[in-house]
């Protein structure tokens, strides 16, 4: 069901999803689907649900603007390699189930990633104190405003340079717990 709807959502998009599509692409009968997944909300809450169940960790290079750079580097071959996740972006602010479950996929995300934080306090390459989300965001945001938002060109310096930026600020003291 899952592989079926991410199917029609990246060939189709998420106009053309419903219970029904899904149903015919996986070959079972709708009541099937109703019965689990009581709209296509639900069916993209559960693609979303199932992404955070994997063992990825984030790269551990030996310094943080490494480690930025390499998270980075994985965002933008997601943004600009893989059609479902700029789907599954989509998706998510058309459908408030969706929307959840995409919340709490960068919370895990973001979670995961406190321990480049965490490493490049332990190294003294940052002060302690500085609140990971805040940076990690800083970090990746400007990856989704200049793919996903502005749909600009792609520029494949951007990871390093965005990583670079975001650890120059934090050694001067941003992103400190409020």
């Amino acid at each position: 069901m899952l592989d079926a709807t991410l199917a029609q959502l990246v060939q189709h998009g998420y106009d053309s999803l419903s219970i029904d599509v899904v149903a015919d692409l996986a070959h079972v009968h709708r009541t099937t689907v109703y019965r689990r997944w009581r709209d296509v909300g639900g069916l993209l809450a559960d693609v979303l649900g199932e992404a955070t169940v994997d063992t990825w960790r984030p790269p551990d290079t030996g310094s943080l603007v490494g480690d930025l750079a390499a998270v980075n580097q994985e965002v933008y071959a997601a943004l600009t390699g893989d059609p479902v996740t700029v789907a599954l972006i989509g998706a998510a602010s058309r459908s408030a189930q969706a929307a959840e479950a995409l919340q709490g996929f960068w919370a895990d995300r973001y979670d995961r990633c406190a321990d480049i934080v965490r490493r490049a306090v332990e190294r003294g390459e940052i002060p302690a104190g500085v609140d990971a989300r805040r940076l990690l965001i800083a970090a990746t945001a400007p990856l989704y405003h200049e793919l996903v938002l502005l749909r600009a060109p792609t520029d494949p310096g951007l990871p390093e340079l965005v990583a670079r930026d975001t650890a120059i600020a934090a050694r001067a003291g941003a992103f400190m717990d409020r």
